[in-house]
């Protein structure tokens, strides 16, 4: 702090004399010093490093995924058997690995968001890496998870890794750590602004200049790189250009606290299963159990296999029938928790989205009756913004990672953020968890 108490830049700036105002540059808020986390030379360097090595990480992944899925179902559409097959072996496959895990890499970090948020950034490369493998190989062949979790947990293994070679402060290996996480996210959904903003809003708390400054960059770098072997094209292809109408826009006043409350349940659902899921010599056959039924479900409801990118595109583009939304909203979520609670690693993001937009074209549709004239694939993609928002706690992250999947949406823009603004508020107000504090550990006694 200076004499009359204003904040001092760090790093000086190198026009040290002020405007003629005599006003200070650090008077805008998000115009901060680098305070405890200096932008230094060598930490660009790693930033640089680190978003090329999420980049890296998510192509092997996506490899591995997608090797997975073609030797388990070639290019044909699947068959209840080949289905059950499928998951069954990579059920035997995850549980023997995961109990292996646990046992002998007992007490190393693999979690990003406890490392960035209660720890010093320190992540575990062997337990890391063996779990990401394990977590593609599972929903590669079905299981209801998503894809993301990986990449996002080696991205900020990159991170941690490279802020210990380079002699790094803790303070800039958590930030460094909490934007390879937001790039390894923005390499596999080419979204990378929304993971930049993940960075910023989820895992650090802040959006200010200093954060997002390397965050913009490793994520960018990141979806760059990527772009070696991932399409640049949106996830959600096909989806149409929506227009804006009264229609949605009072929909999404009427939704936003609906979809609010169903995301504190399926938040709630989350940490439920995450303390009281299997345990010990039980995720051996856990994961085998969880996966034989999500097949057993999935013959009749095959929309629930996967981590909901198909039923997510369906209810943008083609939704389906007025009663199976419901049944799928329903449902998902509990396959969801099944194969997350049997010990199962994997994401959260894209199975919270889809179950958004099922229950947004159910509500659709239903609303259709009264004032009918709108899409109801607009009502889907406002309720998967205003769920994603409301289970990440990340209102603003939620609206551009939607926009970014689907390169659609701008005209729908006033209702999404009025259905998001909505439906996060409710979830605060009523509990305040999100998808990523519901799963912490329990702390040690």
């Amino acid at each position: 702090m200076t004499a009359d108490g204003e904040r001092r830049r760090i790093p000086p700036p190198l026009i040290r004399h002020r405007i003629a105002s005599g006003r200070g540059a650090m008077e805008q808020p998000n115009v901060t010093g680098d305070e405890d986390t200096p932008l230094t030379p060598v930490f660009w360097l790693a930033v640089v490093l680190t978003g090329i090595g999420a980049g890296l990480f998510g192509v092997l992944l996506m490899l591995l995924l997608d090797g997975v899925q073609r030797l388990a179902y070639g290019d044909t559409t699947p068959s209840a058997l080949q289905r059950t097959v499928a998951l069954a072996v990579a059920g035997v496959i995850g549980g023997v690995g995961w109990f292996l895990l646990r046992r002998f890499c007992a007490g190393l970090r693999s979690d990003v968001d406890d490392s960035v948020w209660t720890g010093d950034g320190t992540l575990s490369f062997r337990r890391s890496a063996g779990t990401s493998v394990l977590s593609e190989i599972v929903v590669g062949a079905g299981a209801s998870l998503g894809r993301e979790a990986a990449p996002k947990l080696m991205g900020g293994v990159c991170g941690s890794l490279l802020a210990r070679w380079t002699g790094l402060s803790t303070a800039q290996r958590r930030l460094l750590v909490a934007c390879g996480a937001g790039a390894g996210l923005a390499a596999v959904y080419n979204v990378p602004l929304g993971g930049a903003l993940f960075t910023a809003e989820v895992l650090v708390g802040v959006v200010r200049l200093p954060v997002m400054l390397p965050a913009l960059a490793c994520s960018g770098i990141a979806t760059l790189v990527g772009w070696v072997y991932l399409p640049s094209s949106a996830t959600y292809t096909g989806v149409p250009d929506f227009a804006f109408g009264p229609s949605p826009f009072v929909w999404a006043l009427v939704a936003g606290p609906v979809v609010g409350v169903a995301a504190v349940g399926f938040i709630r659902l989350v940490a439920w299963v995450s303390h009281h899921g299997a345990k010990g010599r039980w995720v051996l056959v856990a994961p085998l159990g969880a996966f034989l039924v999500l097949a057993g479900v999935g013959v009749a409801f095959p929309q629930l296999f996967g981590n909901g990118q198909e039923m997510a595109r369906d209810a943008f583009a083609a939704p389906p029938a007025l009663v199976l939304p419901f049944a799928l909203f329903l449902l998902k979520p509990l396959v969801t928790a099944l194969c997350l609670g049997s010990g199962a690693y994997g994401g959260l993001f894209t199975p919270l989205l889809s179950t958004g937009a099922v229950l947004g074209v159910g509500l659709g549709s239903a609303w259709a009756l009264l004032w009918p004239g709108a899409p109801i694939g607009a009502y889907a993609m406002i309720a998967a913004a205003a769920m994603l928002g409301a289970g990440m706690q990340a209102p603003l992250a939620a609206l551009v990672l939607v926009l970014e999947l689907t390169h659609a949406g701008f005209g729908l823009m006033i209702p999404m953020i009025a259905a998001t603004v909505l439906a996060t508020g409710v979830s605060r107000w009523i509990d305040g968890y999100s998808i990523y504090s519901a799963r912490l550990a329990e702390r040690p006694r």
